[in-house]
């Protein structure tokens, strides 16, 4: 017989001790004089001094805490809560900010093995891929700037993501929508991405999982979990995935291999320790750098076939990535905890690529005018981060309240070396679209840096949820940042940083009313500021933008808490956005100017369960941009988007599931550019249990074969048409 232990009566027990626990405290002597300070300094007292009256007041309860067994590792697994938007421990509809999720059963069930196509499921989420092996996400009409992992994590370089996750690493993705301060030193008004790895379970099993599909599409996964001890204090997890295919776009190949293995496990009697690593390897043939040139000189648009490419057949694009992480969890008391996480990261990129430019912005009406430029580049990136953390409850004035404070510090250090490729630049090309052997690799010469920068963020950070009634909630924070930057740029162009120093704080305020039990009404402001990148016309980095969030809504559970209705209306604004003014056709460069650029609309959401069998989702979100003269600006941006998932289960044939997941954008255009007509995609799966065990799925992506424009803010690249995959499903 197996000497696993049961989470439940663990999980039971201390809740059962957190009850006695407040029940028993009482006003000490100690806090008398603090309770007569004003309000947040009575609460401020009340934290500091909670730890030290659980002691005095409760020696009966803390004498049964250590004759009790260990602090069960196995109920922290099952009831793992997220930090959303605050820092806090808090429930999504608790939460002033909105916030969505995407599980891994959606991931699976539609097929969406890549990072890109999982975004896409996201409401508000535009996901502008310009490039093959770049992207940038926009929320709210602004590029998401930061992208986490388990809510660590640094910017992205100029809002852009080089090459995609495989989302089969993570229990959920979380969206986060606004200026998030709590959650990171740095960051705009748009929101936060963050990817939430998987995590040890409390028994042994598993799966693997097998594809093949449209464009020679390659695919084997597994994920296997292995309790380590008979008591089952420590665990350990695997996941593994390897993608191998072709693509609609000419002579494009991706291959990603990526493996993921972490272990946890009880330290002492209240400590838990989790080590884990990343490792992922994604090789790119004959990329896209850039995107195709479709206005011509006589004003009209070119159109061309969707595997239209401007690559040769000699490029490449690899990324190799290794994260690895370590977090030590120590309960304090029943009702505090101090948590410690390290996570480095280090990353390289080795690239030959090709970028086919004009001129003059427009081709010529024969399709000719475009020019060749060869580029060669090798590359590392290190990036270490750590933060500390304690949180907790309190009681003052006979009620409770939440508290979290913290010091974190990430530095980041990037290298990069470029080939000289001296009379190769330049050369014309044939009349577009042309074939990949039209442009011979350059003979590549001696390397000079191209990029040699780094950048280190310190910041503090706290936050409060305070009970100011049974039904009124308040959350204050605060978040007070040091970032120093210093080479040649983080992000390359040759220009002395020469120690640039930022010194910020950034206020969070929200406040929550229970109408109901099941219906709450919020608001929220925060702000937050990001450095830029950009360089004016003179070739000087712009200021920090500043990012400043504010919104108000209504959250609804409906159906015994399996629904979760949001409706919100934001104003997000970003101070001296750094904004595109200009063209130099000699550098190949854009130059860019401080504008102060407002966001305003509204979203709605609801997410969850119809019954045990239906699961169903939908998001809209509408807003309107405008700039510093109150006219429309960033065009490229769609006002309205609209998706719509659901997942049923048939009552008839119960072995056999069905899902359709539809998006629906506005129109959008860039002026002298392309221009995208409002559209409508759609996938649909089907799956069937072969067994109890096995199951086959066969998903299709763009059912209607619509043709369109993926992106418009540089240059345009089609969409995928409608492609088809198989998968087999076995339970270990």
């Amino acid at each position: 017989m197996s000497r696993r232990r049961s989470a439940a009566p663990y999980a039971e027990r201390l809740r059962q001790l957190a009850q006695a626990m407040s029940a028993a405290r009482l006003p000490s002597p100690m806090l008398r004089p603090a309770m007569q300070l004003a309000p947040a300094g009575a609460l401020l007292a009340a934290a500091l001094w909670a730890p030290n009256a659980q002691a005095e007041t409760e020696p009966a309860a803390a004498a049964s805490a250590q004759e009790s067994e260990k602090v069960v590792i196995t109920g922290k697994r099952k009831h793992r809560v997220s930090k959303g938007a605050t820092n806090l421990k808090l429930e999504i509809k608790d939460t002033p900010q909105t916030i969505s999720t995407i599980d891994q059963e959606t991931l699976r069930d539609f097929g969406a093995t890549g990072s890109n196509d999982a975004l896409r499921f996201g409401t508000g989420i535009v996901v502008d891929e310009w490039e093959t092996n770049r992207t940038s996400f926009q929320a709210r009409g602004f590029d998401v700037m930061l992208t986490q992992v388990d809510g660590l994590g640094m910017t992205n370089d100029w809002g852009l993501v080089e090459s995609q996750k495989d989302t089969y690493l993570f229990e959920r993705i979380e969206l986060v929508r606004g200026a998030n301060g709590l959650l990171t030193g740095v960051g705009n008004a748009s929101g936060t991405i963050n990817y939430v790895r998987k995590r040890p379970g409390n028994s042994d099993g598993g799966e693997v999982i097998a594809s093949a599909g449209s464009h020679h599409l390659k695919r084997l996964a597994l994920d296997y979990n292995k309790v380590l001890t008979p008591d089952g204090e420590w665990a350990g997890r695997l996941v593994v995935a390897h993608e191998d295919k072709d693509s609609y776009i000419r002579a494009l190949h991706n291959q990603r291999s990526t493996i993921y293995g972490v272990v946890d496990g009880q330290i002492g009697d209240n400590g838990v320790l989790t080590v884990g690593f990343t490792y992922q390897d994604a090789k790119q043939r004959s990329p896209m750098w850039g995107s195709l040139t479709l206005p011509r000189a006589d004003g009209t648009l070119a159109e061309f076939d969707v595997s239209a490419s401007t690559s040769q057949d000699w490029t490449r694009w690899n990324n190799r990535s290794l994260d690895a992480f370590v977090e030590y969890t120590h309960a304090l008391s029943s009702n505090w905890e101090g948590k410690l996480t390290y996570n480095r990261n280090k990353g390289e990129n080795a690239s030959k690529l090709f970028y086919a430019y004009t001129l003059t912005g427009a081709l010529e009406n024969d399709n000719t005018g475009l020019y060749g430029w060869p580029y060669r580049s090798e590359g590392d990136t290190r990036a270490d981060v750590i933060d500390a953390n304690l949180n907790g409850r309190f009681g003052a004035f006979g009620r409770q309240h939440e508290v979290v404070v913290g010091l974190s510090h990430s530095r980041q250090k990037n290298k990069a070396v470029g080939y000289d490729a001296t009379g190769y630049i330049g050369l014309p090309l044939p009349a577009f679209p042309y074939a990949g052997n039209v442009y011979p690799e350059p003979a590549w010469g001696a390397t000079s840096v191209a990029a040699d920068g780094k950048q280190q963020i310190t910041r503090l950070y706290a936050a409060a949820r305070l009970a100011l009634t049974e039904r009124l909630k308040g959350i204050a924070g605060v978040n007070a940042i040091s970032l120093k930057r210093n080479g040649t740029s983080i992000y390359g162009g040759g220009v002395a940083l020469d120690n640039e120093k930022t010194d910020k704080v950034s206020p969070y305020l929200g406040t929550t009313y229970d109408i109901t039990p099941d219906v709450l009404a919020y608001a929220s402001y925060s702000d937050i500021f990001q450095a830029q990148d950009q360089r004016d016309v003179h070739g000087a980095f712009l200021a920090p933008m500043k990012g400043i969030n504010a919104e108000t809504g209504v959250k609804a559970e409906w159906l015994d808490r399996k629904l979760l209705t949001t409706f919100a209306v934001f104003s997000a604004k970003q101070k001296g956005l750094a904004t595109e003014a200009g063209f130099d056709p000699v550098s190949q460069q854009s130059y860019y100017e401080p504008k102060d650029v407002k966001s305003r609309g509204f979203e709605i959401e609801a997410s969850g369960r119809l019954d045990a069998d239906t699961k169903v989702s939908v998001g809209y979100t509408q807003l309107k941009l405008t700039g510093p003269d109150g006219k429309d600006i960033y065009e490229w941006v769609p006002r309205r988007t609209l998706k719509l998932l659901v997942e049923t289960r048939l009552a008839a044939l119960p072995a056999m599931r069905l899902g359709a997941a539809t998006r629906w954008q506005s129109d959008a255009d860039k002026i002298g550019g392309a221009r995208q007509d409002a559209y409508l995609l759609a996938n649909v799966f089907g799956a069937y249990d072969l067994t109890k065990d096995a199951t086959v799925r066969l998903n299709v992506d763009n059912l209607f074969d619509k043709k369109y424009l993926r992106t418009v803010q540089f240059g345009a690249i089609y969409g995928s048409p409608r492609t088809a995959s198989v998968s087999l499903e076995y339970k270990l």
